[in-house]
C-alpha cells in the first residue's frame, strides 16, 4: 500500500492515522493544474496512487492548512511537475467536488470528499519535468480525446466535455 503521506509525522504533515481520521470526517480542499500546451493539449498523468489510482488524471495536490491559494498554486506546480509560473499565469476554472468510495490508503467504504478548484495555464510542453512520483507515466491529450478516453477519469474528462461543449 502507498501513500504519500509520511508514516511519522512530519512538519506540514499528519500521521497516516490522523489523516485517516481527517479523510474520514472533512472534505478535503484541492487544486486540480488543467495545464495547455501551444497545440491546445492538455498534460495528464497515469495516478499511482489512491483514490484515482491507474487511470488519466490531471495534476495537483491538496491545500495545506494556514497555506495562501497563490502559494498553494506554486508549490503544487513546482512538487508535482518542477513547474515554476506567476500566479498571473493562472486562470480560474471552477469550483468542482470529487467524491470517492476510498481514501489513500485503498480502504474501501472509508470515503474521501474533496472540493477542488482548477486553474488553467498554458505552457510550452518543454517548460518542465516529469517527476514519477504521484504518476507513472504523462502524456499530452487533446480536449475531444480526454473527454472520451475510456482511461481518463470521469472527474478529469469533465473539465475537457466542458471546453468541448
Amino acid at each position: 500500500m502507498r501513500t504519500d503521506v509520511p508514516s511519522r509525522p512530519q512538519a506540514g504533515y499528519l500521521s497516516n492515522e490522523d489523516f485517516r481520521k481527517a479523510v474520514d470526517m472533512l472534505p478535503l480542499v484541492s487544486i486540480d493544474l488543467l495545464l495547455r500546451n501551444s497545440d491546445g493539449a492538455y498534460l495528464l498523468g497515469l495516478r499511482r496512487n489512491p483514490p484515482a489510482k491507474d487511470t488519466w488524471f490531471v495534476p495537483g495536490g491538496r491545500i495545506r492548512k494556514n497555506e495562501t491559494l497563490a502559494h498553494a498554486l506554486a508549490r503544487i506546480a513546482r512538487e508535482e511537475l518542477s513547474l515554476v509560473l506567476p500566479a498571473s499565469a493562472w486562470t480560474p476554472k471552477g469550483v468542482y467536488e470529487h467524491f470517492y468510495s476510498v481514501n489513500f490508503a485503498e480502504e474501501q467504504g472509508r470515503a474521501t470528499h474533496y472540493i477542488v478548484l482548477a486553474f488553467e495555464a498554458s505552457v510550452a510542453a518543454d517548460a518542465f519535468t516529469f517527476p514519477l512520483g504521484q504518476h507513472r507515466s504523462y502524456r499530452w491529450m487533446s480536449p475531444g480525446v480526454a473527454g472520451a478516453h475510456p482511461d481518463v477519469h470521469p472527474y478529469t474528462q469533465a473539465y475537457f466535455k466542458e471546453s468541448v461543449s
